[in-house]
């Protein structure tokens, strides 16, 4: 496959899946697809991999340690104080303990 950037794999990922959802294609084709997506699902996870190791390299203490700081969009854009609070009142939806989801 051919060196592309990841927003262009993933925009190819999401056509692939909207022509095989449409069902109407031939078997021979549709399997095209289908390794064509594997192979793009291959290599989005790749890059995501290396996203990651580049955050935690980024994260390291002094000591080499990768500190673990939750990350909260919320925070970026000034509202924090809303969903902390929840948080600490026992309301964590993402246990999965017979919560509502928060979507």
């Amino acid at each position: 496959m051919a060196v592309q950037s990841f927003e262009k794999a993933l925009a190819d990922l999401e056509t692939i899946v909207g022509k095989l959802e449409k069902g109407d294609l031939p078997l021979n084709e549709s399997l095209a697809l289908f390794e064509k997506g594997v192979k793009l699902a291959r290599f989005l996870r790749l890059e995501l991999g290396r996203a990651e190791k580049k955050v935690e390299i980024l994260l390291k203490d002094e000591a080499g340690n990768v500190k673990s700081e939750p990350f909260d969009v919320e925070d970026e854009e000034g509202g924090a104080g809303d969903a902390g609070e929840g948080e600490e009142e026992g309301n964590d939806s993402s246990s999965g303990g017979g919560g509502k989801l928060p979507f």
